[in-house]
């Protein structure tokens, strides 16, 4: 059994005891999280819509984690005018421990 789940402002495919990366959480490491899911998909069966009402996806919370340096340089030609940055994003890490469908 697998389910969708919205993190944020992404969706990902999860299964029990994935360890998943999602937009950071401002929580307690070791809390319990729970995650509506968007589609739920059990062996043959496709559940999506209205159908999930009561269905739950539950994570325990492992820790914070900073993503890929991402670097750019902004340029104007002729004008001496040149700006590098940098940017991490954080992400939870997160332990799919229950994916439950009513």
């Amino acid at each position: 059994m697998y389910a969708v789940i919205r993190t944020g402002t992404s969706q990902q495919r999860v299964e029990e005891g994935q360890v998943v990366r999602v937009d950071l959480r401002r929580e307690e490491v070791g809390s319990t999280i729970t995650f509506e899911p968007v589609l739920l998909v059990d062996n043959t069966e496709v559940v999506a819509g209205p159908a999930l009402k009561g269905a739950t996806v539950t994570a325990k919370l492992l820790g914070e984690e900073l993503g890929p340096k991402i670097r750019g340089l902004t340029y104007k030609a002729k004008a001496i005018q040149r700006r590098r940055w940098g940017h991490r994003q954080h992400y939870s890490t997160v332990e799919i421990t229950k994916i439950s469908a009513k």
